[in-house]
């Protein structure tokens, strides 16, 4: 191994001050390779470059490197064209890298899936019919800390690990990635999944007060008030709900002979009119009613009323996935819950190792990072280090500082509401347009939530005109899902072309 693969491996596998010599910060030259996609008729010539992206305080100090996988077009000149948008993506985690929402479904090479079946090791890989090349050119960023992203050694963690840090550091990235690359001039889009949606809220409003306008913003698998996911909230699990009368559907548990868009309206109405107010009693709640929403419940979770009684109408996500399918010793998945696998051990009964045992995740990221590293070797001759970290939840995630400024206020909230900063930010640049994907079968940030989240901010009507709302029959990951992909590929496109 060369001195400089040694200090790429040490950055890689311990991405955290004190943990490697000053030199971890050591990247490789950027590599690129001029390459052409081609789809139903369809063909452009782009060039794809993987780099590194110096994040600096405005004091002059390096924070970290950011490792960036860039596809650019080709203009008619054969150069890129600065009048051409440019949209800037990510996963989330907190410590998850941008590889899912590149090969998975938006950049220009995708893995072929197989339906809700586990994906095989040597999956092909296919130039995507749906990727958002064709309207965008298209950076894919990793957060610091995951993927062949550095922190620096004398960076605090906690400056750069959490809601604020992450997004200030995201926001130098970008305004670096612009300048080398000459691109001020381009519609600047943001295009986040996830915890990214987090990200990209409060992104939209921190760069329009740095001077960078954006132009839009896509918000897919939303989470936006952090509050939901806390212990005891009601919130959680009427946003659960609907989710679980979708899961339950799909196996025939639930719904049976009913359009499945039908089902999924129909549960949300139970939600906010029959749910909502019950669970607001707590023990005010008479017995009498109990016992019939609770009947009503099961006839769209199916799970027995006696079982919905003895949780008072609170059922946990992990304690759903175990229960739905028990009688054929399966549990479905949590990222998209049509995902199903052999039940866990009766000994494993930790609720962090049931939410981190997803059939969902199993079935393609392994493949996809496969095809990531392949495609920067061979096709780029980027040699990075041994070590991807695709996850990093570890040592990022489970560090995170999730207090947040929201504007506004004069304290840092505990728990992020983070759609307060997107209110902010669309009335302080109306011209800016957002986009909000989600799934029907979404455990991970559910459909419900963002919806009401959202409402609660009572944006004017003309404000409202500048949100776009997509559903899909789809888990959190809504590319693996292929008539989701093509739906969603051409209600981006139509959306990416809409002035």
């Amino acid at each position: 191994m060369t001195d400089t693969a040694e200090t790429q491996a040490a950055c890689a596998a311990n991405p955290f001050p004190g943990a490697a010599p000053a030199r971890s910060l050591d990247v490789p030259e950027p590599a690129s390779a001029r390459l052409t996609w081609s789809a139903d008729g369809e063909k452009i010539d782009y060039t794809a470059t993987a780099a590194h992206l110096d994040v600096v305080s405005d004091a002059g100090k390096l924070l970290g490197r950011m490792f960036s996988l860039s596809y650019v077009a080709a203009g008619p000149d054969g150069e890129a064209d600065p009048a051409r948008p440019v949209t800037f993506a990510f996963n989330g985690g907190p410590g998850s890298s941008s590889v899912p929402i590149n090969f998975g479904g938006l950049g220009p090479r995708r893995v072929v899936t197989d339906g809700c079946g586990h994906v095989r090791a040597d999956a092909a890989v296919e130039d995507n019919p749906q990727t958002i090349l064709r309207d965008t050119d298209v950076v894919f960023l990793d957060a610091l800390g995951t993927g062949w992203s550095c922190v620096a050694d004398d960076c605090e963690p906690a400056s750069v690990f959490g809601v604020d840090g992450d997004a200030d550091a995201f926001a130098r990235a970008i305004c670096e990635w612009l300048e080398e690359n000459g691109r001020w001039s381009s519609p600047l889009y943001l295009f986040g999944e996830s915890y990214g949606t987090i990200r990209n809220s409060v992104l939209m409003r921190i760069l329009g007060e740095r001077g960078v306008a954006v132009t839009g913003v896509v918000l897919l698998s939303a989470i936006l008030d952090w509050v939901q996911v806390q212990p005891g909230e009601d919130l959680y699990y009427l946003g659960m709900m609907p989710t679980y009368a979708a899961t339950a559907q799909w196996f025939g548990r639930a719904g049976k002979g009913v359009d499945v868009d039908e089902w999924f309206d129909r549960a949300l109405e139970f939600t906010e009119d029959v749910l909502a107010p019950a669970l607001l009693k707590g023990d005010h709640l008479d017995a009498r009613r109990e016992r019939e929403v609770a009947r009503k419940m099961s006839k769209f979770v199916g799970l027995a009323p006696e079982y919905l009684l003895a949780h008072h109408l609170r059922v946990d996500l992990a304690d759903f996935r175990m229960a739905l399918l028990a009688d054929e010793g399966k549990i479905c998945g949590r990222l998209d819950t049509r995902f199903a696998s052999d039940a866990l051990s009766p000994m494993q009964t930790s609720v962090e190792w049931v939410a981190g045992e997803d059939a969902a995740a199993d079935a393609v990221e392994p493949v996809w990072t496969k095809a990531f590293r392949a495609f920067c070797r061979e096709e780029l001759g980027y040699r990075g280090a041994a070590r991807y970290l695709s996850s990093n939840y570890e040592k990022v995630g489970t560090k995170w500082d999730w207090r947040h400024e929201e504007p506004g206020c004069s304290y840092k909230a505990e728990a992020p509401n983070v759609a307060v900063d997107i209110a902010v930010a669309l009335r302080r640049n109306p011209t800016c347009k957002l986009a909000i994907i989600g799934g029907r079968y979404d455990a991970a940030t559910t459909f419900w939530n963002v919806v009401h989240d959202m409402s609660c901010q009572y944006l004017s009507p003309e404000l409202k005109e500048r949100v776009s709302w997509y559903r899909y029959g789809c888990g959190h990951m809504a590319y693996t899902d292929v008539p989701t992909l093509e739906a969603m590929g051409e209600d981006l496109h139509e959306w990416y072309q809409r002035r």
